[in-house]
């Protein structure tokens, strides 16, 4: 199983080993950035996307068999335990899913999955790509002389009838991560089925030749060992084939530093076009900032220097850390490689679940994602935003690059359809939770699973108790919603407790002090707490007493953005 490329290329620092470029560099090289290498065709002026095809599922016909890329053992069925993936894809457009082992999702649907060898998921991928403009998609291809090569011989075709269907542009993109025999076999792949594919009308074309993308050459790592003499030779030899040659290139290729071999120099500049490696560089707006100065802006003049086209990669960013900032991260790349004056753009990715940076459509909330495993939903941060909302700022972001919007640093792109602001969302709701103690199965769980008549109590007899959610990263939070079970069942009672948060679950500051609460049947059982705006990961109710039984308890535990 082909290993993601994250687990290989460990996150960078901005400025670990570069020192900034100084203003007077800057203006030959943007004076440079307007002299594009190539006309505008397939790549050059236009938005491609990486697009992996890779999950397959039991049953769905696949040569390889199992839960390829879904689970890290493919023989047993995905569960909390047994995955590779950290996102959750929304699965309304699909005709058919896959059951998991995962929990019932929030809203109490079966957690169920697609698998890529279906036509008709690729197609749904391909229309997505259609009605949000972009243009060509990369289909990635790792080492295919191993047991991984059926499935992905088939799904090019599959890809490619999607890409006719549905108007689209694709393009092999070889992978060479763990490939031993790459120097060879690449080129035995080539001829001897990849090529065919440039015969259809929708296979990617750059100045009058088929593209091809080489990943891999140059990184610093063990997965890619291979010498710059071997590198080149594979490069000429598709150059030689009459293929338009991009190179998937490490972020710091031009100086062969950090990521970057040294002495590759030669093999980079052999490529038509590179493409510089981001996902896990960095996490933050400031982040891509100091990327667009020290790091973007002199490669591109290198590359106008020696003629080649540039194709900076975007991404949306790892939804599982908190990166995202509801399409804030996302605007800014698209921002910045728009002004840059690049030639190209490269997504990363389009169906990438296992890193977290996919902009296919996911689950919106935790309704929609398995419960209580801590995979986060898009609206992670406290803003509600639509399953499609990164193919919609993918398009917007697109008309931007081409001119078609003004160039604007102000995401123009609503997270909802529909106007108005997005509707509020509990932020606990599925995340994970823990407690000082619990009464057999009366777990933490139960305060965060949505059902109003479970809940979560304490050992009986001592105090104090407490217990805490993680938002899974840093939120600004103002309000807390605690509640019992419904005033049928359970009698007024007063609990003495107070609200704590902490960045990091070991440093904790109170938030609202300790004071005794009235949870009364005719108000709904239900207490609600506000507090100033602050930020925080985890947030902790600490109990101290209770005048209805002698434990902390509680059925719903909510917490609100400020």
């Amino acid at each position: 199983m082909a290993v993601s490329r994250r687990k290989l290329i460990g996150s960078i620092a901005a400025g670990s080993a570069l020192a900034a470029v100084s203003p007077a560099d800057l203006l030959p090289a943007l004076r440079a950035a307007a002299r594009a290498a190539s006309p505008p065709g397939d790549v050059v002026g236009k938005i491609t996307v990486g697009y992996q095809g890779w999950f397959s599922c039991p049953g769905d016909g696949a040569p390889i068999g199992g839960w390829w890329h879904w689970s890290r053992d493919r023989f047993q069925s995905p569960s909390p335990t047994n995955t590779t993936i950290v996102s959750w894809p929304d699965m309304r457009e699909f005709t058919r899913g896959y059951p998991t082992a995962y929990p019932a999702l929030g809203d109490g649907r079966p957690a169920t999955l697609f698998s890529s060898y279906d036509q008709q998921t690729v197609d749904t991928h391909f229309r997505w790509m259609q009605e949000h403009g972009c243009d060509t998609a990369a289909l990635q291809r790792f080492n295919p002389f191993g047991d991984e090569g059926p499935t992905r011989d088939a799904m090019a075709v599959k890809v490619r009838s999607a890409a006719e269907r549905f108007g689209r542009k694709f393009y092999v993109m070889y992978d060479v991560t763990g490939w031993t025999a790459m120097q060879s076999q690449l080129k035995e792949d080539w001829t001897t089925k990849m090529s065919a594919h440039t015969a259809s009308p929708a296979y990617a074309r750059q100045n009058g030749r088929p593209v091809v993308c080489v990943w891999g050459f140059g990184f610093n790592d063990d997965g890619r060992p291979f010498a710059p003499a071997a590198c080149l030779d594979v490069v000429n030899w598709l150059k030689a084939q009459g293929c338009y040659v991009i190179g998937g290139v490490p972020t710091y290729w031009r100086q062969g530093i950090n990521d970057s071999r040294p002495g590759f120099a030669d093999v980079y500049h052999a490529f038509h076009m590179l493409s510089p490696w981001m996902v896990g560089r960095t996490g933050t707006l400031d982040g891509l900032d100091w990327f667009h100065t020290n790091v973007n802006v002199p490669d591109l003049a290198d590359c106008a220097a020696y003629g080649i086209d540039y194709q900076p990669c975007v991404m949306p960013g790892d939804l599982s850390a908190g990166h995202r900032r509801h399409g804030d991260f996302y605007w800014r790349h698209f921002y910045n490689v728009t002004r840059l004056g690049a030639q190209g753009v490269y997504v990363s990715m389009f169906d990438e679940f296992n890193e977290g940076n996919q902009i296919a459509k996911t689950s919106e909330t935790q309704a929609s994602t398995p419960a209580g495993v801590g995979i986060r939903a898009l609206d992670e941060d406290g803003t509600r935003c639509s399953a499609d909302y990164y193919l919609r700022l993918t398009a917007d972001g697109g008309r931007m690059f081409k001119r078609q919007l003004a160039l604007t640093p102000v995401r123009p792109t609503p997270p909802v359809t529909g106007g108005g602001p997005p509707p509020p969302v509990d932020l606990a709701a599925g995340r994970p939770t823990s407690a000082s103690s619990q009464n057999g199965p009366y777990t933490a769980g139960n305060a965060v699973d949505g059902d109003p008549g479970s809940y979560w109590e304490s050992t009986n007899g001592v105090f104090p108790q407490w217990l805490q959610v993680d938002l899974g990263g840093p939120v600004t939070v103002g309000r807390v919603v605690l509640r019992l079970p419904p005033p049928a069942v359970w009698q007024r009672r007063t609990q003495t407790l107070s609200v704590e948060v902490s960045p990091d679950g070991a440093n904790w500051s109170t938030a609202v002090g300790s004071a005794g609460r009235v949870f009364d049947p005719a108000t709904g059982n239900q207490v609600t707490l506000t507090f100033p705006a602050t930020s925080a990961r985890y947030v902790r109710i600490r109990i101290t007493g209770n005048t209805g039984w002698p434990a902390g308890q509680l059925s719903q535990f909510e917490v609100w953005a400020a």
